[in-house]
């Protein structure tokens, strides 16, 4: 049995490089049916199940120190792509689309959650709210809500399922509606000749630079500044149950990351890479503190999952029927708030390869607004409950 922080935590990193060596080499079908973040959350909190560590002080000390200083870290890295002024060159009617998306999503959480809460535990709402940061931004958001909302790491299961099995039927779903877009757009009225100048007029800021090690530890050593300052000013906030000094930290590093991203920093390659690899981290020790065991009602989350995003999809074509809105535009809104940006550019890319720009500036949206986006729905979720 692990007792030493250090190797708990040389564990957690081999976990998370030996599923990532499979997905690359071993061509399992499991890799193209759950994402590799899910199936290494389950993979620990499997180790965590037979007993592979102990929770000694050493390891709570490790997991503390660590959590709590990579994540506002991780938040600044994930949002230097996120250039809101490449956004803005959506245009009115899909950054329209893309907020009604937000909007649908918090309903349909606030309402699954008014008819669901009494079958599920009372803190149950903390599970809500960070599902809907990711399926509003993405796991990163989903990271920091559960981090500023405390949401304890054993339920953390639950929402990772709904995330993963919900949200690869809503793509699904969305993908096979790809044919009859025609059918839908002439019962909504829609303009579709908006889409093609759309595409001709967005252009992506490719990351295409070589990662050199110089940029790797430019960005490292000013994710981590971020972070410390982000802390420290946290401290010296107001708080009150709902606003904590964590949450007090997301927000500011979220800020920082914004503004930061208009920048020349916003260029330097290598910010990707390394938020991924930080993300792989915290995932990984949310898991270690979480049991097979605390699954025992994933069918009744799995189910409300279902229905939120059912309610999401009728008040979408609602709205797409009131103000005229393409399928392209609903559905990659949508997809841009629920799958993030490792999905939105294919269900574009499904229409036309040229509209792959407008798929991916939706997700990095989602990335800015999914944290505040979510702690609201916690703040609407904790009234309920």
């Amino acid at each position: 049995m692990i007792t030493d922080g250090f190797l708990f935590l040389t564990v957690l990193l081999l976990i998370a490089a030996g599923l990532g060596l499979l997905e690359k080499y071993s061509g399992w079908r499991l890799f193209t049916i759950l994402p590799g973040i899910v199936l290494l959350y389950f993979g620990v909190m499997l180790a965590s199940s037979l007993g592979l560590w102990s929770q000694t002080d050493s390891i709570r000390a490790t997991y503390s120190a660590v959590r709590n200083n990579l994540l506002p870290a991780m938040i600044f890295l994930m949002l230097l792509k996120s250039d809101l002024r490449a956004i803005a060159h959506l245009g009115p009617r899909m950054l329209g689309a893309f907020f009604t998306a937000v909007v649908t999503i918090m309903l349909g959480f606030v309402i699954t959650f008014a008819l669901f809460h009494r079958w599920l535990e009372p803190d149950s709402w903390k599970t809500f709210a960070a599902l809907s940061g990711s399926w509003m931004g993405g796991t990163g958001n989903m990271a920091a809500i559960q981090s500023a909302l405390d949401v304890p790491d054993s339920r953390m299961g639950y929402t990772l399922l709904m995330d993963s099995i919900d949200y690869a039927i809503w793509v699904m779903i969305l993908l096979a509606l790809v044919p009859f877009a025609a059918v839908f757009n002439r019962w909504t009225k829609a303009d579709s000749s908006l889409l093609a100048k759309a595409g001709e007029r967005l252009a992506v800021q490719h990351d295409d630079k070589a990662v050199t090690q110089l940029n790797l530890l430019v960005l490292l050593s000013l994710s981590f500044l971020v972070s410390a300052v982000s802390q420290q000013l946290a401290s010296l906030l107001p708080t009150t149950a709902f606003l904590t000094t964590m949450t007090w930290t997301i927000l500011l590093v979220t800020l920082a990351g914004v503004l930061a991203a208009m920048t020349r920093l916003g260029k330097l390659s290598g910010s990707v890479e390394l938020s991924q690899i930080m993300l792989l981290v915290i995932i990984a020790l949310i898991a270690s503190r979480a049991d097979f065991a605390d699954l025992a009602k994933a069918p009744i989350y799995v189910t409300a999952g279902l229905m939120i995003l059912c309610i999401h999809g009728v008040l979408m074509a609602l709205v797409a029927k009131i103000f005229r809105l393409d399928l392209f535009t609903c559905g990659v809104a949508s997809l841009a708030n629920i799958g993030g940006v490792a999905s939105a550019p294919i269900l574009a890319a499904a229409y036309s390869k040229a509209l792959i720009p407008v798929g991916v500036l939706m997700a990095m949206l989602g990335y800015v607004v999914g944290t505040a986006g979510g702690l609201l729905v916690g703040k609407m979720l904790s009234w309920l409950a």
